[in-house]
């Protein structure tokens, strides 16, 4: 209980809730200081204006009227006021008319004075606090007019009390406030906590719970959960990536290995052995594009520094590739059309958009029969770039158009075909890396892949002017 207390008091929301009480207690402080400033004074100022008034009134009187027309104000006045005070004396201070028995404490002429004096209450007296003006009249008589301030001074002890006591009471809350709020935001942390030490352990399935409050920890919580998704999806394609590596380079890797073994057991001339070494080279050839396929996917499902992206143009790119391949599609009697727009312009890494081109070309002429038709096309729709190719090929079935685009999964039908399995997944992970889309769909007969980029970007001036089109 005790180490729980302590994780409470160093957690930063109950330093947070410990800070907001401080501040506002001074807050209350001064707020409650201030009104009991204005109200004591404006109590005190009422009190000395009707103090003031009442002296200058009984001045004036003792001008008109003389001592014994005085006496018999202040008789009548002491009779019929409760808190009012009065003393008229002569110049010994001997009383002659008022409600006090004695001058109080001495003070100087004409000054304020507060002074206690003994008031009747029932059948005992209490001291009670008065203010009151002294003024010496002409002939040396003194008169002396207060007021009875108990009152306000009992208010004013009750405000300092509960200023004491509202402070008291502010500190309190806000402990105990902070220290529920320690807690609440303790546990769901130690959830968050207990949940990555799990993932830490190996459980990759674990996931931060999230309350349904949509606050800062559960917007959190997401993110960490999708964070883990990402990573856990990852850790399964790298686990499939390693699994279908093994499987696939073993038999090329054991065909290597027994053409050499049965190369060095018999005795052969020299061109038996250029051909079995130009049959390892050309398998050691197809292993190299395997690896170099995996590691551009690899790049491109990284990501790179969007600082190192730059303008492509595409008309140019794909120009270039259609160029390289039109001398083969010849040789093999394929039909390579390109229909290529001018000023085609994206954001991104020119040699794997490139890359991607020569891949959706391969497999094109690669699944195309003597005669048939490829197609090559690149242009804008409603602002956005795209390319596409397309095929008289036997296509790939709909409910396996998502499964190609992993590694080295080929079709019952292109595995005596060469290939590793992976031309596809690259272009997958390019258009990924730029934020494009990639569909495939069906060219009847054949395939039809297009990969669609975000926003069109020109060089200054550019604009579309016309279509180059190469056709063979």
């Amino acid at each position: 209980m005790r180490l729980v207390s302590v994780r409470l008091i160093r957690t930063s929301w109950f330093r947070m809730a410990v800070g907001y009480a401080v501040l506002s207690i001074v807050s209350v402080t001064m707020l409650f200081a201030l009104l009991y400033w204005n109200t004591a004074v404006f109590v005190a100022e009422q009190t000395e204006e009707t103090i003031e008034a009442e002296i200058t009134g009984l001045a004036e009187h003792y001008r008109q009227a003389g001592l014994f027309g005085l006496t018999e104000v202040i008789q009548e006045r002491s009779q019929g006021q409760r808190l009012s005070l009065y003393l008229l004396t002569d110049p010994n201070r001997r009383p002659i008319a008022g409600n006090l028995n004695s001058w109080p404490a001495a003070t100087h002429p004409g000054e304020w004075m507060d002074f206690e004096y003994e008031r009747p209450v029932g059948s005992r007296l209490v001291e009670h606090r008065a203010h009151a003006r002294h003024l010496v009249l002409p002939g040396g008589f003194h008169l002396l007019v207060g007021y009875d301030v108990q009152d306000q001074v009992r208010l004013e002890q009750r405000m300092r009390q509960s200023m004491i006591w509202i402070g008291a009471l502010a500190l309190a809350l806000g402990l105990g406030g902070g220290l529920l709020m320690a807690r609440h935001w303790l546990r769901r942390v130690d959830s968050v906590n207990k949940t990555l030490s799990e993932i830490m352990d190996g459980d990759m399935t674990r996931r931060v719970p999230v309350s349904g409050t949509d606050d800062e920890l559960d917007r959190l919580a997401r993110n960490l959960n999708d964070m883990l998704n990402r990573i856990e999806a990852l850790m399964t394609g790298l686990r499939q990536v390693t699994d279908n590596i093994a499987h696939d380079l073993r038999s090329p890797l054991n065909r290597l290995r027994s053409r050499l073994e049965v190369t060095l057991m018999t005795d052969q001339d020299t061109q038996a052995y250029k051909d079995a070494l130009t049959d390892t080279v050309a398998e050691t050839d197809e292993l190299l594009k395997t690896f170099n396929a995996l590691l551009l996917i690899g790049e491109a499902e990284s990501g790179v520094d969007r600082a190192r992206l730059e303008s492509v143009d595409l008309t140019q790119r794909i120009g270039d590739v259609v160029e390289l391949y039109q001398p083969a599609a010849e040789e093999t009697g394929r039909v390579l059309e390109a229909d290529i727009a001018w000023n085609i312009g994206v954001r991104g890494n020119p040699n794997l958009i490139s890359q991607a081109v020569v891949n959706l070309l391969d497999n094109a002429l690669k699944y195309t029969s003597e005669g048939g038709v490829v197609h090559v096309r690149a242009d804008t729709d409603a602002g956005r770039p795209f390319i596409e190719v397309s095929d008289s090929g036997p296509g790939i079935p709909e409910d396996e158009r998502k499964r190609v685009l992993d590694r080295f999964v080929r079709l019952e039908g292109s595995r005596s075909t060469p290939g590793s399995g992976l031309g596809l997944s690259l272009v997958a992970a390019v258009a990924k890396l730029h934020g494009a889309e990639l569909r495939l769909d069906d060219n009847e007969p054949g395939l039809r892949v297009r990969m669609t980029f975000p926003a069109a970007e020109t060089g200054e001036g550019a604009k579309k002017s016309g279509v180059r089109r190469q056709q063979r």
